[in-house]
Order: structure tokens, then C-alpha cells, then sequence
């Protein structure tokens, strides 16, 4: 896959990233299902559904005021890893078959590697307030 390289992918990570601000963040929450879908139909990118909810979750969470115990950068980060995947011309075009998400699932696995820290701690706090009864499901 040298044709897209970590190098690649932080660049159109930090070029997305840059541009989000906070009303970004409502837009981006609201096409959630449809970025979802396209996640669900991808192949490649399918492997990391997981984390995309929860990257929506702890970007609804800091959206809502209910979390905010992470940097802007790392919600910045998510947010525009998000947009990049909802982006069907991005670096490499997602109607190209059989590559046309490898730009995205670089993109993905690269914010996920700068945010796992900050996504491990908001799934404990998470799973410490759902089993205390102080948290109402945001999904």
C-alpha cells in the first residue's frame, strides 16, 4: 500500500483537522448514520466500526458539556478523521474498487493511534457512569 502512505494520511488527517471548529462538531454528529452506513459498506474500513461509534460518542459527550476531559486536539482530530471517511473524493477516490478506502482506513488508524489514550479514558469514565446510574445512553 505504498501508494498512500502514514505520511499521507497525516497529512490529510492535520489538513482536515485544522479546519474543524466547534459548530463543525453538530453537522458532523448529524450525518453520523450516514457515515455509519458508508463504514458498514466499505470492505477495509468495516474492521473499525467500533471505534468510529465511539469516536462519535465521546464527540457527543464533549458536544453535549457532559465530558469534557480531552484535549480540542484530540476531538478535532476525530472530527476530521470522520469528515475525511465521509468525503467520497478525497485523496483517493472511494469509487475506485478495491482501493478507493485505503486513504480512509489510513486516515482512521493513524487518529485512532494519536487518540488511544484519550478514547481509553473516556470508555472507562463511560463504563463507570452507565454501571453507577449517573448516564444516560447517548447512542
Amino acid at each position: 500500500m505504498a501508494f498512500f502512505s502514514q505520511k499521507d494520511a497525516r497529512k490529510q488527517l492535520d489538513a482536515e483537522s485544522e479546519k474543524v471548529n466547534r459548530a463543525d462538531l453538530e453537522a458532523l454528529l448529524e450525518r453520523q448514520k450516514a457515515i455509519e452506513e458508508k463504514v458498514k459498506g466499505s470492505g477495509k474500513l468495516q474492521r473499525f466500526s467500533a471505534d468510529i461509534k465511539l469516536m462519535f460518542s465521546i464527540i457527543r459527550d464533549y458536544w453535549n458539556g457532559s465530558y469534557r476531559n480531552v484535549p480540542w486536539k484530540s476531538i478535532a482530530a476525530m472530527a476530521g478523521a470522520l469528515l475525511y471517511v465521509l468525503n467520497p473524493l478525497d485523496f483517493i477516490p472511494d469509487l475506485i474498487m478495491g482501493i478507493g478506502f485505503v486513504d480512509d482506513v489510513g486516515v482512521v488508524a493513524l487518529c485512532l493511534k494519536l487518540v488511544e489514550s484519550d478514547l481509553h479514558k473516556y470508555a472507562a469514565w463511560k463504563e463507570h457512569k452507565e454501571e453507577h446510574g449517573h448516564f444516560a445512553q447517548s447512542d
